[in-house]
């Protein structure tokens, strides 16, 4: 199993985008949050199809902290049902590899 992970996080806002980036970063439990601004997404929800403006957050972070994040993001997150999908990084430069481990395993 790969020790270290993204997950993809989508929001409806720019604000509630930066609000959770700053926030999973803060409290140790990413690394870095990147931020896609103005991705449409086309999904299927309630009984219809829906076409939203929304942004991605690529979350760096290690798979022992991701329970911790669906647990952050579901109590902070705007969505009844937010997307929290989780891909093992099989292969990464090794220094920053290292800062993840680094800034997660930082005392506060």
């Amino acid at each position: 199993m790969s020790k270290h992970c993204v997950i993809f996080i989508s929001t409806g806002s720019k604000e509630e985008a930066e609000k959770v980036s700053q926030g999973l970063v803060e409290d140790k439990l990413a690394f870095c949050v990147s931020s896609i601004p103005k991705m449409q997404s086309t999904y299927y929800w309630e009984d219809k199809i829906h076409v939203d403006e929304e942004f991605l957050l690529i979350v760096k972070t290690r798979t022992d902290h991701y329970e911790a994040v669906e647990r952050w993001i579901k109590k902070n997150h705007s969505y009844e049902v937010p997307e929290i999908i989780s891909l093992p990084i099989e292969q990464g430069l090794p220094a920053y590899l290292s800062g993840i481990d680094n800034w997660l395993e930082k005392k506060a």
